[in-house]
């Protein structure tokens, strides 16, 4: 079973915890959980996206996952990363670029530059059954064509404003 932290609308832990339960996360009333996504940009101003696994529905989105109980987002970015493409990232080069709450869920967005040979990736099988640079054109067209996670798109948005593009 996995434990999740509960928050309050200012992201303030609560001391209360849930297990990670879709019906339950749906019926949260004023308490949040924490999820963080990452975008990985390379030199060639490429996004490094995944195809989660079958098991995973076969999508296209960037890293990202629940931030578990006793943990925080900035640790979760790199126990994700690590844990899906077996690939060890700085937290001293992580950017928080903006925190955004909808519905009972704290999302946090994270942004690093970082060039990585795909081929030298150990991906979690359970979770991803391959990864690709894609440029931002090319993410825009899978966008249209309904082909991106759509928790991912307007994320993915607020990383081009930051990026100014």
């Amino acid at each position: 079973m996995e434990y999740l932290d509960l928050y309050d609308s200012n992201k303030k832990l609560t001391g209360e915890k849930i297990i990670r339960d879709k019906d339950k996360l749906s019926k949260l009333k004023d308490r949040y959980i924490n999820i963080i996504l990452i975008f990985i940009k390379n030199s060639e101003d490429k996004f490094l996206f995944q195809k989660t696994s079958k098991e995973k529905g076969c999508v296209i989105a960037t890293t990202g996952g629940f931030v578990k109980s006793g943990s925080n987002s900035i640790n979760t970015v790199c126990i994700e990363v690590s844990e899906e493409l077996g690939i060890d990232i700085s937290k001293d080069n992580i950017k928080l670029i903006c925190t955004e709450i909808k519905d009972n869920i704290i999302l946090d967005i994270y942004y690093l530059e970082k060039d990585i040979n795909t081929s030298d990736l150990i991906l979690q099988k359970e979770e991803v059954e391959e990864v690709f640079w894609l440029d931002t054109d090319e993410i825009k067209d899978l966008i249209k064509e309904d082909k991106i996670r759509k928790s991912n798109i307007k994320p993915f948005f607020d990383i081009l404003n930051y990026l100014n593009k």
